[in-house]
């Protein structure tokens, strides 16, 4: 389970630290992918496994729906290693999606980890804690 947030600094290649506390979760790999938002997500290689599994059951002839988002989520996909000092080195392509140059706020999202530009991450923390509470109210209301 991947909780908490971590700020590290993107070096000259563009490679970020992983927590170590996460590395040993992520030693068989990890997938990048573009996120929904402003992010990059992170997945480890057992959860991208099962998450592939999902898209990819079901017919053999997969309808125009199903083919667009096998589309979007795979061919976007960067299965990488955490080199020997524990860092990942972000492709260029996620890094201009999620306006990541020099700050990164990492942020654990249970079984996957997201990597946001801080002051994106800024933005997002508000909105989402804002939410969050509607969230528990209208649950506590019921």
């Amino acid at each position: 389970m991947f909780f908490g947030e971590f700020e590290y600094k993107v070096d000259e290649k563009g490679r970020v630290p992983v927590p170590p506390r996460f590395r040993r979760e992520l030693k068989e790999g990890i997938v990048l992918v573009a996120g929904v938002e402003k992010c990059i997500t992170a997945y480890p290689l057992a959860e991208w496994k099962k998450l592939a599994g999902t898209l990819t059951t079901g017919s053999l002839t997969p309808n125009d729906k199903m083919r667009r988002l096998s589309r979007a989520v795979f061919a976007a996909a960067f299965s990488l290693n955490l080199d020997g000092q524990g860092r990942v080195a972000l492709p260029v392509p996620l890094r201009q999606h999620a306006g990541i140059e020099d700050e990164v706020i990492i942020a654990g999202v249970n079984s996957y980890l997201e990597l946001w530009d801080k002051a994106e991450w800024e933005a997002e923390k508000a909105i989402s804690r804002e939410q969050a509470w509607q969230d528990i109210e209208s649950l506590e209301r019921r």
